[in-house]
């Protein structure tokens, strides 16, 4: 992306709602024809982003730049962009040509002009011979389509997307994956996606921005951010990683969990505690004593393609992926290739994720009836 022109340009962002800060000093550059993806939990910023790049929100401090022009106070309808939303808003009593070229009829385009672009909107998401049906006798899918094709007509310079897959089933959801990456690939315009679906966001990004707490936790490409995590909170949040203590004994060579190995990472302090992370799917099961570390097995699950096994090793449970089994109460060894451990700086996440010992923190939370609303876009809307 370093040779596309930028777009959007968010310069010091800050927002609070009832006191509550939501986005906390956010600067992000978004470039031409890029497909964008803000990843977090509820809470995190993410929606709350979009709507100040949408313009349906403005921010307490800082500026938002398009095209290297300042827009803080334009209104929404006079921005080059468009917005879907999970609640895709359609028109009941407008068949589904009409709900396409609502926004260009408000444009006031000519017959011919609407009549053309709603056909190649038409075709562009699959959906020729729908013309004269309402809106309200099609699937979640064929809805979602004809809201894409609105937005799209119009001809926005950037898409906005706001969760709009996550009413869908899972299948039709990956459907849909993949026919939102087509369609963004074939126009070449900017697309932004919020969703706290790190797959989806794996599977469709050319650059994910992991946010939490109102900041901006990290800025990648999907293989970056898996592979290359910049703390605890993103080894976590993208996909499952196995994250313990240790001590950068010197350049490429590490100790955690009483044992010396070498590793790939360098440019630590001499003996820095710092945060190791290893992927359950890089571990190789082996024979008690033959690995670097041995324990018992405390749980198995059967996954489809692999077993998911917990390992207590040492008081620590650790996640290993493998097509092998193993029973419960199996003593087994692990081994780890330098290059499948990962080093990363202690910060402010350290020792709260990575130990599977336990249910995750947001599992906790959705089973707490007591548990307070954080969710920005719930914050946000009772507000506007």
């Amino acid at each position: 992306m370093e040779n596309k022109a930028v777009i959007i340009d968010l310069k010091n962002i800050s927002i609070s709602f009832d006191d509550q800060p939501i986005l906390k000093d956010v600067s992000l550059e978004i470039h031409d024809g890029e497909f964008v993806t803000l990843l977090g939990p509820s809470g995190c910023g993410k929606t709350t982003t979009l709507r100040i790049i949408a313009g349906f929100l403005s921010p307490d401090s800082g500026d938002v730049i398009f095209e290297g022009k300042k827009i803080n106070g334009v209104p929404a309808h006079k921005r080059q962009v468009n917005t879907i939303f999970q609640r895709y808003a359609l028109f009941p009593n407008l068949n589904v040509a009409d709900n396409i070229a609502f926004g260009l009829k408000l444009q006031k385009k000519s017959k011919s002009e609407i009549k053309k672009i709603v056909e190649e909107m038409l075709s562009l998401v699959n959906l020729k011979g729908f013309e004269k049906r309402n809106v309200s006798s099609l699937s979640g899918g064929q809805q979602q389509r004809v809201a894409i094709a609105r937005a799209l007509a119009v001809k926005p310079r950037v898409l906005l997307l706001d969760e709009p897959l996550g009413a869908l089933d899972l299948k039709l959801r990956k459907d849909m994956q993949s026919e939102l990456k087509a369609i963004q690939q074939r126009l070449g315009i900017t697309f932004i996606y919020v969703t706290h679906d790190q797959e989806e966001a794996l599977s469709m990004s050319d650059t994910i921005v992991v946010m939490d707490s109102g900041v901006i936790q990290q800025i990648g490409s999907p293989t970056d951010i898996y592979n290359e995590p910049q703390n605890a909170f993103v080894a976590d949040f993208i996909g499952e990683s196995n994250i313990v203590d240790g001590v950068m004994l010197s350049d490429y060579n590490v100790e955690f969990q009483g044992i010396r190995c070498r590793c790939v990472d360098k440019g630590f302090g001499l003996n820095e505690p710092v945060d190791v992370v290893v992927r359950p799917e890089d571990i190789d099961m082996v024979p008690p004593g033959e690995g670097m570390l041995s324990g018992d097995v405390t749980s198995v699950t059967f996954k489809g393609v692999h077993y998911e096994i917990i390992v207590d090793i040492k008081g620590f449970k650790w996640m290993i992926q493998t097509t092998e089994k193993a029973e419960v109460g199996d003593r087994i060894g692990i081994s780890i290739k330098p290059d499948e451990i990962q080093i990363m700086k202690k910060s402010k996440y350290s020792g709260l994720y990575g130990d599977y010992s336990s249910f995750s923190e947001e599992f906790d939370e959705l089973s707490d009836p007591n548990a307070e609303l954080t969710d920005e876009d719930e914050v946000s809307e009772m507000g506007e």
